[in-house]
């Protein structure tokens, strides 16, 4: 299949757009204006339905529109555009949008880790024994996701983007480092690389006895949005045998894959995809958050755990979806978060029970909900740490006030009475929906 990408500039050529109503083209127009939109051929030829836009998922997953924005930013840019304003007007009054977004979710700036006086802006390094690189060839994907919580990667905004394109400021630092042993690669999709380019990185950590570093990490979306990136694509053998090479050097190739619906596993492309990864010794492990309007109910996630294993996939994590750029639309209250994990769970088996959520990935760290419960007579979350800021807090359970409309981590309060979390008692560790930052509550 030949690859064809659809941006802003020329949606308007995908087969079957003609079946969305002019109103809500002129909404993917304006919508797109704020939130990064593209997507390819295979995404809208073999994943979307078009008999059933606007409702059918990977539609959703793919093409922003007016209910994904508030209503006064949505109208707001629609007037401009409207009264055909100047460009300088448009980008001032996007910018000023964007930033009221939350571009930068659960106090990403609070990762970026330094080399002496210099930050290394393309590294982030939250929890000890993992870090996040971002290669600055991998800043893009097949398909953007609308409710993707580093969407502010793709849109240009000054000081927003992650990435780092010289390895010898990696080797160094994972030297100084021995503590991690995990490095994962990330973006954007860091597999939208050419292998040549992935190569590189890949022998700079293997040819520089960093024998520190265990497993080699690849999130991606490239699965469910580019299958022929491992099949077709000019380079795809090349790629199979760079995961082989980091099988034979003793390491673990962990590909951390995205898909959000059943839709994404069910064609023989994305199957064969997973087939010849596979075949290297490269373990692929599964994870999404839950979102409404895509995959809100029970069904959906047991079924897709299901396939994963099926596919000799690992389910790995069900996230909350972040509180950024279109989360008003996506969001599910916590409580439902659970009641969906908690349904879905169940009706596997033992296989598929690999996978932990709903988590949120907050600032002070990775937060599970283990359930609700009544404990002295009071309504509450249990939660605890998958991972955290500080490594003494993983595992430590501790309680919420139950809160029904509650959909992230900063909405909720201490229960019993207490004022402040063991977190933010201990480390002043807070998390605002808007500004992040470590401080004093």
């Amino acid at each position: 299949m030949q690859y064809q990408s659809y941006q802003l500039h020329n949606y308007t050529s995908i087969p079957g757009i003609e079946k969305l109503p002019s109103i809500d083209r002129k909404a993917i127009e304006i919508s797109g204006r704020i939130l990064p939109f593209k997507t390819n051929n295979y995404v809208t030829e073999q994943l979307i339905n078009w008999d059933n836009i606007p409702d059918d998922p990977v539609f959703t997953l793919c093409f922003p529109r007016r209910d994904m924005l508030r209503k006064e930013h949505y109208e707001t840019v629609e007037r401009l555009v409207d009264a055909q304003a100047g460009e300088a007007q448009l980008r001032e009054a996007i910018h000023a949008i964007r930033n009221s977004l939350n571009p930068h979710p659960a106090g990403q700036y609070l990762n970026v880790p330094s080399m002496g006086d210099a930050p290394l802006n393309g590294m982030q390094h939250k929890y000890g024994e993992t870090v996040l690189f971002f290669p600055g060839q991998g800043q893009t994907c097949h398909a953007y996701c609308s409710f993707c919580f580093r969407w502010s990667q793709f849109t240009g905004m000054k000081g927003m983007r992650f990435a780092e394109k010289e390895t010898e400021h990696l080797v160094r630092y994972l030297r100084q480092h021995r503590e991690v042993t995990d490095l994962l690669f990330t973006g954007g999709d860091p597999l939208v690389m050419s292998s040549a380019h992935i190569n590189r990185y890949v022998d700079a950590l293997l040819d520089n006895d960093l024998d520190n570093i265990r497993t080699i990490r690849f999130g991606t979306k490239s699965f469910a949005y580019w299958p022929y990136r491992y099949l077709t694509d000019a380079d795809a053998d090349d790629l199979l045998r760079i995961f082989d090479k980091i099988v034979r050097a003793g390491k673990h190739p962990a590909i951390m894959a995205h898909f959000s619906h059943p839709a994404e596993l069910a064609t023989t492309a994305v199957q064969e995809a997973l087939k010849r990864v596979r075949s290297t010794g490269a373990q692929i492990r599964t994870q999404s958050p839950l979102l409404r309007h895509i995959n809100d109910r029970p069904e959906i996630w047991s079924e897709m755990w299901r396939m994963q294993v099926n596919l000799q996939c690992i389910p790995y994590y069900m996230f909350v979806a972040r509180d950024t750029g279109a989360c008003e639309f996506f969001d599910i209250p916590l409580a439902g978060c659970w009641d969906i994990f908690r349904k879905a769970y169940r009706q596997v088996s033992g296989i598929c029970r690999t996978v932990r959520g709903p988590i949120m990935s907050a600032t002070p760290g990775k937060v599970q909900i283990l359930g609700v419960s009544e404990v002295r007579n009071e309504k509450v979350f249990v939660l605890h740490f998958l991972q955290g800021r500080h490594p003494d807090w993983v595992a430590r359970p501790f309680f919420a006030a139950y809160h029904p409309e509650a959909t992230w981590l900063n909405m909720l309060e201490p229960a019993f009475g207490k004022t402040k979390f063991f977190f933010e008692e201990e480390h002043g560790m807070c998390e605002d929906r808007y500004e992040l930052e470590e401080v004093a509550c």
